[in-house]
Protein backbone atom coordinates (compact mmCIF):
# COMPACT_ATOMS: atom_id res chain seq x y z
CA UNK A 1 0.00 0.00 0.00
CA UNK A 2 0.97 3.37 -0.63
CA UNK A 3 1.75 5.82 2.33
CA UNK A 4 0.13 9.21 1.84
CA UNK A 5 2.43 11.64 0.34
CA UNK A 6 2.19 15.48 1.88
CA UNK A 7 4.39 18.35 -0.33
CA UNK A 8 4.90 21.60 0.97
CA UNK A 9 5.72 24.04 -1.36
CA UNK A 10 5.84 28.22 -2.55
CA UNK A 11 5.71 29.31 -5.19
CA UNK A 12 8.49 29.83 -7.60
CA UNK A 13 10.79 27.59 -5.36
CA UNK A 14 12.95 25.65 -7.64
CA UNK A 15 13.69 22.93 -5.25
CA UNK A 16 9.77 22.64 -4.80
CA UNK A 17 9.57 22.04 -8.60
CA UNK A 18 11.95 19.51 -8.61
CA UNK A 19 10.54 17.65 -6.17
CA UNK A 20 6.88 17.92 -7.52
CA UNK A 21 8.74 16.97 -11.04
CA UNK A 22 10.40 13.86 -9.46
CA UNK A 23 6.97 12.58 -7.41
CA UNK A 24 5.10 12.89 -10.82
CA UNK A 25 8.09 11.04 -12.53
CA UNK A 26 7.37 8.16 -10.43
CA UNK A 27 3.59 7.96 -10.80
CA UNK A 28 3.34 9.12 -7.20
CA UNK A 29 0.56 10.92 -5.90
CA UNK A 30 0.82 13.54 -3.50
CA UNK A 31 -1.69 16.14 -1.55
CA UNK A 32 0.44 19.87 -2.32
CA UNK A 33 -0.17 22.83 0.20
CA UNK A 34 1.21 26.42 -0.13
CA UNK A 35 3.28 27.59 2.58
CA UNK A 36 2.11 31.35 1.96
CA UNK A 37 -1.30 30.50 2.19
CA UNK A 38 -2.38 31.77 5.65
CA UNK A 39 -1.62 29.38 8.52
CA UNK A 40 0.18 26.64 6.40
CA UNK A 41 3.84 27.51 7.15
CA UNK A 42 2.67 27.70 11.29
CA UNK A 43 1.10 23.99 10.27
CA UNK A 44 4.47 22.90 8.65
CA UNK A 45 6.62 24.17 11.91
CA UNK A 46 4.17 23.20 14.63
CA UNK A 47 3.79 19.47 13.22
CA UNK A 48 7.12 18.95 11.44
CA UNK A 49 9.40 21.57 13.05
CA UNK A 50 10.51 23.39 9.39
CA UNK A 51 7.92 26.34 8.05
CA UNK A 52 10.65 26.34 4.76
CA UNK A 53 9.61 24.88 1.80
CA UNK A 54 10.42 22.13 -0.14
CA UNK A 55 9.31 19.56 2.75
CA UNK A 56 7.69 16.35 2.11
CA UNK A 57 6.39 13.99 4.73
CA UNK A 58 5.75 9.81 3.65
CA UNK A 59 4.03 8.50 6.15
CA UNK A 60 5.76 9.13 9.62
CA UNK A 61 9.11 9.98 7.60
CA UNK A 62 9.39 14.04 7.08
CA UNK A 63 12.14 15.75 4.44
CA UNK A 64 13.24 18.83 4.38
CA UNK A 65 16.32 21.19 2.86
CA UNK A 66 16.83 21.57 -1.43
CA UNK A 67 15.95 18.49 -3.65
CA UNK A 68 19.24 17.21 -3.24
CA UNK A 69 19.06 16.74 0.36
CA UNK A 70 15.37 15.38 -0.19
CA UNK A 71 16.81 12.89 -2.74
CA UNK A 72 18.24 9.85 -0.87
CA UNK A 73 14.53 10.09 1.26
CA UNK A 74 12.71 10.39 -1.82
CA UNK A 75 14.57 7.06 -3.73
CA UNK A 76 14.41 4.74 -0.49
CA UNK A 77 10.26 5.28 -0.54
CA UNK A 78 10.28 4.42 -4.25
CA UNK A 79 12.35 1.58 -2.94
CA UNK A 80 10.25 0.36 -0.67
CA UNK A 81 6.71 1.04 -2.59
Amino acid sequence: MQEKVLLYTSPGCPDCMAVKQFLQNHGIVYDERDVTAPGVADEAKSRYGVRVAPITVIGKEVLFGTFLQQRAGLQKYLLQR
